[in-house]
């Protein structure tokens, strides 16, 4: 039984997706995975994609060992306890420490992102334990590129979302973001819109492309799932298309800074 006026959005795990390595082809391998899947691409589609495939498709591993700690390293890893190369490594990719205490290192990315270890992560790299990896060097460009890839594929109109998991401030655990989009409003404003009183919102903004990426992570897991991209389906949304670089609060608004 169908309620009507009930709005469905369905979001299915693309299985078959192999080990990702530097140079392959994401929007051919997401394509072959749909079609294994069954699943017909069409307008107003969104594919959410998991971060690591997206750097391991641009060679974004690196090791320790391809790290000198400097001075400033070795200064903050005594800080947060942790190797004074990896410590190098998460400076070469932010602009700013943001804060600094025993496990944990808060800086600003390159890309703007506030985040713990500037998103380098050894998890899911490989068996080498030197290895880590390191974001995308433009999600919101390699976003663009795949939507226009896989459009001419599939002869749709696509939304992307390439996500990552981020800490919160005021809460704890992890959660899928946006932090590559292309095809859809990342930011969409409701200021202006009647609420159900007719009251005009004033400030309301909703961060459509983290909800949906946070979504999805409920169904591409955090460890061993090797489900790292998820087709979705039903999702609506109005007004105009941005980017995930429309998320990042400005640093004059940041109250956390």
């Amino acid at each position: 039984m169908t309620v009507k006026g009930a709005t469905r959005i369905t979001y299915t795990g693309l299985p078959g997706i192999p080990l990702i390595r530097e140079g392959d082809n994401l929007a051919e391998i997401i394509s072959s995975a749909c079609r294994e899947a069954d699943v017909v691409l069409a307008t107003g589609d969104v594919l959410v994609i998991a971060q690591k495939v997206v750097s391991k498709a641009e060679g974004r591993r690196a090791k320790l060992s391809d790290f000198t700690p400097s001075a400033e390293a070795h200064r903050l890893a005594g800080m947060v306890k942790k190797d004074p190369r990896h410590v190098e490594a998460i400076l070469s990719e932010s602009s700013e420490v943001i804060r600094a205490a025993e496990g944990v290192l808060i800086v600003a990315h390159r890309l703007g992102f506030v985040m713990a270890n500037a998103g380098i992560d050894q998890s899911n790299v490989g068996d080498d334990s030197e290895g880590i990896l390191m974001l995308p060097r433009d999600p919101d460009a390699t976003s663009a590129k795949l939507k226009t890839d896989l459009d001419l594929r599939h002869g749709a109109d696509l939304g992307i979302i390439i996500n990552d998991s981020f800490g919160r401030p005021w809460r704890s655990g992890v959660v899928g973001v946006a932090i590559g989009a292309a095809g859809m409003p990342a930011l969409q404003s409701l200021v202006g819109t009647p609420d159900l009183y007719g009251r005009a919102l004033r400030i309301t903004e909703v961060a459509l492309a983290d909800e949906l990426a946070a979504a999805a992570s409920l169904v591409m897991g955090q460890s061993a799932e090797a489900l790292p991209v998820v087709h979705v389906r039903g999702f609506a949304a109005t007004g105009q298309r941005s980017n995930a670089a429309a998320l990042i609060r400005p640093k004059e608004r940041d109250l956390f800074r």
